[in-house]
C-alpha cells in the first residue's frame, strides 16, 4: 500500500484531448503533485473503461485521484424532471470515482432561493436519501462542497448537519468560497485554524481526517464570489493555509481550481515554501512508534517515563510501548477449527506499540464503524499469554475528551469516535474492540448478524458453503448481507437494518433463517445452544443478536498469534481464503486493492417486513 503523505497538492481538470494519460500523469509527478480532480463539469466526456485505465497509471505514480460532479448536479433543484438529472448525474459521477480508485465525489449542494431552511434541508435529504438508496456498494464519500454566495446552500453549518446524518456525507472546504462569505477574513494564520477547529468541533472526528480542499484567488462582493481570478490578483494566500497545516499537522488534499497552470505552479510553489518556512516541530527524543511499515506512520518524544505523538489533536501519553503483546508466526495456519496449530515463531512478538500505531493507521475505515457505538473493551494487560478482561464501563482514570455514553443498563460507555481514542483504547492494551448492534440514540438493532463457527470436526470449507446457502436466501429474500472473517475461526455476516427493529425482530430474523437451513442440513448446520449437539457441524449463533451483545468488530485486532484482523470479504472469494491470512501487517495491500468493502453496510439499512413475511415470522 502507498502511505498516505500528510499534504497531497494537485489540480482539477481533464488531461489535454493531444495527450496521453502517462504522458500527462508523468507530468503530474515531475511538477511534484500527487493529486488530481478529473473535473466532470459540464458533461462525461470519459467512460468508465478510460477512468478505470487512468486510476491504474495514477496509483503506480502515487496520485491520488478524486471526481467533480457536474456543476447543473445539485441536491437542490425541486422540479422532478430536473431533479432526476441532478441526482443520476452525481450517482454517475460516483461511480466513475470508484471505478477510478477515487473516495471522494465533489459536488456542489445547490441555491437556497426564497425556500425556508426547512424546506431546503427537506430537500436535500430527499435526494441524499435516494444516493444512499443507489450507491451503497460504493466506497464513496459525497464530499459536498462549501457555498461561496450568500444565497447558496451550503454553509458549514448546513454541510455538518448532513454530515451527522449521513455516513457517506463528508466536507470539502473550498477556502476561495470561505473568503468570499466573510468578506475577505481568510489572511491570516488564525483564521484558517479557526474554521479547521469548527470542523473538529462540528463534524464526526473521523471525517476530518483526511480534508478535502480547494483552493483559488478570486474577487468577490457584498453577495459573495464573482469570479476566479489568476493568482495574485485576489487576496487569498497559501502561506496562512501552509502555516496551519504545519501548526495543525493536518493530514490534507489541497486541489487547486484556478483556470490556469501559472497559478496552479503558483499557489503549489507557496504552499511548499509555507511549510518548509513553519517552525520545525521538536526533534529532540523522538522515535517511531512501530518499526513496522504502516501507513499514517507516528512518531513520539519521549517524555519521563512515558510518550507523547506527535500530531495527535488530543492530549495522550503513552506508556510501555515496547511491551510484548501479541507472538508472531510465520507460514500458513490449518483450515480446520479442530487445529488451531501455528507454523513456528520466526518474527519478534508484536507490540503495544504496533498495536497502537495499527488502530491509529486503520481509523479512517474503522471509525466509521464505530462511531456512536457502545464499545466493550478487551483488555490483556500482560499480553495475549496472561489473563484478560472485558471492560465496559468507561474508567475513571479516562481523560475529558474520550466521548461516553450512558445507556439503558446504566453503564457509561466509550465511544470511538476518533484517532486518538484509538490509540489510548490500545495503550490500555485493549486488543479486541467490540461494538454493539445499535447505536447510542436508540436501543433497537441496526445490524442483524449471522455468527457462523464450524465446530470441532468442522472445515473453514463447511463454513464458505454455509455461507453460499445464507448468501442465497438473503438474496431471495431481497436483503444485502456482508461478510467478514471473525478474525478467528468464524465468519461474521452484517445484515444492515434501517430504523424500526427491535432486537426480537432481528433476533427472530436471524432464528428463522437459521432454522431454515439447519432443518434443509441437519447434518451440518446447527443452531442449538448445546456444544455436544454440534459436533462436526458449523454453528449459528442466534444468541449474538440482542442489546449491548457485541462481537469483534470489523478490523479489530484478535487475540492470537501473528495479530490476525477481522477482514471484510467479497462473498465469492470466502471459500478460497485462509482465516488468519489477514494481520495488522498484510490488511494494507487488500485494502490498497479494495477500499473498504464493509462500507455499504453502513450505508442505509433495510425493512425486514418482507422477509419476515416470507418466512412466516411474525413482526
Amino acid at each position: 500500500m502507498e502511505f498516505q503523505n500528510p499534504v497531497r497538492y494537485g489540480y482539477s481538470g481533464l488531461p489535454p484531448d493531444d495527450m496521453s494519460d502517462e504522458e500527462f500523469l508523468d507530468g503530474l509527478v515531475n511538477e511534484g503533485y500527487t493529486a488530481m480532480e478529473l473535473a466532470f463539469v459540464h458533461d462525461f466526456p470519459w467512460k468508465k473503461q478510460r477512468c478505470a485505465d487512468f486510476g491504474v497509471l495514477a496509483a503506480e505514480r502515487d496520485i491520488s485521484v478524486s471526481v467533480h460532479a457536474p456543476f447543473f448536479a445539485m441536491l437542490t433543484v425541486d422540479d422532478e424532471e430536473r431533479s432526476r438529472k441532478c441526482v443520476h448525474a452525481i450517482e454517475h459521477s460516483m461511480k466513475l470515482s470508484q471505478a477510478m480508485g477515487g473516495t471522494v465525489t465533489v459536488v456542489h449542494p445547490g441555491h437556497s432561493r426564497d425556500r425556508s431552511s426547512e424546506e431546503v434541508f427537506d430537500l436535500v435529504r430527499s435526494r441524499l436519501d435516494y444516493l444512499a438508496s443507489k450507491t451503497t456498494h460504493l466506497s464513496q464519500h459525497l464530499g459536498l462542497e462549501t457555498s461561496g454566495t450568500v444565497a447558496a446552500f451550503g454553509s458549514l453549518g448546513d454541510i455538518a448537519v448532513l454530515a451527522n446524518e449521513y455516513p457517506f456525507v463528508y466536507p470539502v472546504i473550498d477556502w476561495a468560497h470561505v473568503h468570499a462569505v466573510s468578506q475577505g477574513q481568510m489572511t491570516n494564520r488564525e483564521s484558517f485554524e479557526a474554521v479547521i477547529n469548527f470542523l473538529y468541533s462540528e463534524f464526526p472526528n473521523f471525517k476530518t481526517e483526511q480534508l478535502h480542499t480547494h483552493f483559488s484567488d478570486n474577487l468577490f462582493g457584498p453577495a459573495g464570489e464573482i469570479k476566479h481570478v489568476p493568482y495574485g490578483e485576489g487576496t487569498l494566500r497559501a502561506t496562512p493555509l501552509a502555516e496551519t497545516i504545519a501548526s495543525m499537522d493536518l493530514h490534507i488534499t489541497v486541489i487547486s481550481e484556478s483556470h490556469n497552470l501559472d497559478s496552479h505552479r503558483a499557489i503549489f510553489k507557496e504552499l511548499t515554501e509555507g511549510m518548509e518556512n513553519a517552525p520545525s516541530k521538536p526533534a529532540a527524543s523522538t522515535r517511531p512508534l512501530s518499526e513496522l511499515s504502516f501507513p499514517d506512520s507516528i512518531s513520539v518524544i519521549e517524555d519521563g517515563a512515558g510518550f507523547v505523538p506527535i500530531g495527535v489533536r488530543q492530549p495522550l501519553r503513552l506508556s510501555n510501548i515496547d511491551k510484548p503483546l501479541i507472538p508472531g508466526f510465520a507460514g500458513s495456519t490449518s483450515n480446520t477449527a479442530a487445529s488451531d496449530t501455528r507454523a513456528a515463531d520466526t518474527r519478534a512478538p508484536y507490540t503495544k506499540g504496533d498495536l497502537i500505531q495499527y488502530y491509529a493507521s486503520i481509523s479512517p475505515y474503522l471509525l466509521p464503524h464505530l462511531a456512536d457505538r457502545p464499545l466493550t473493551m478487551v483488555r490483556f494487560p500482560n499480553g495475549i499469554d496472561g489473563d484478560h478482561f472485558y471492560e465496559k464501563r468507561s474508567p475513571s482514570h479516562a481523560p475529558e475528551w474520550i466521548n461516553t455514553a450512558v445507556m439503558g443498563d446504566g453503564i457509561e460507555y466509550i465511544t470511538a469516535n476518533d484517532r486518538a481514542t484509538l490509540m489510548w483504547l490500545a495503550n490500555m492494551a485493549c486488543i479486541e474492540m467490540h461494538p454493539t448492534l445499535h447505536r447510542t440514540a436508540t436501543e433497537d438493532a441496526d445490524i442483524a448478524l449471522f455468527d457462523i463457527d464450524p465446530q470441532e470436526g468442522a472445515s473453514w470449507g463447511d463454513l464458505a458453503e454455509v455461507a453460499a446457502l445464507i448468501k442465497l436466501t438473503l438474496d431471495n429474500l431481497g436483503l444485502r448481507g456482508y461478510p467478514k472473517t471473525s478474525g478467528s475461526r468464524g465468519l461474521h455476516i452484517h445484515v444492515p437494518l434501517g430504523p424500526g427493529h427491535g432486537f426480537e425482530r432481528s433476533r427472530g430474523f436471524i432464528a428463522a433463517v437459521g432454522g431454515l437451513l439447519s432443518k434443509a442440513n441437519p447434518d451440518g448446520i446447527s443452531i442449538e445452544f448445546d456444544k455436544t449437539k454440534r459436533k462436526g457441524k458449523v454453528y449459528i449463533d442466534i444468541g449474538q443478536n440482542g442489546p449491548r451483545r457485541t462481537t469483534a468488530g470489523v478490523y479489530s485486532v484478535r487475540p492470537r498469534p501473528g495479530a490476525p484482523v477481522s477482514t471484510p470479504l467479497r462473498w465469492e472469494e470466502i471459500g478460497d481464503v485462509e482465516p488468519h491470512q489477514f494481520t495488522i501487517e498484510t490488511i494494507w495491500k487488500r485494502i490498497d486493492t479494495h477500499g473498504d468493502l464493509f462500507a455499504p453496510a453502513i450505508r442505509g439499512g433495510q425493512d425486514l417486513s418482507a422477509a419476515e413475511e416470507a418466512l412466516g415470522i411474525g413482526i
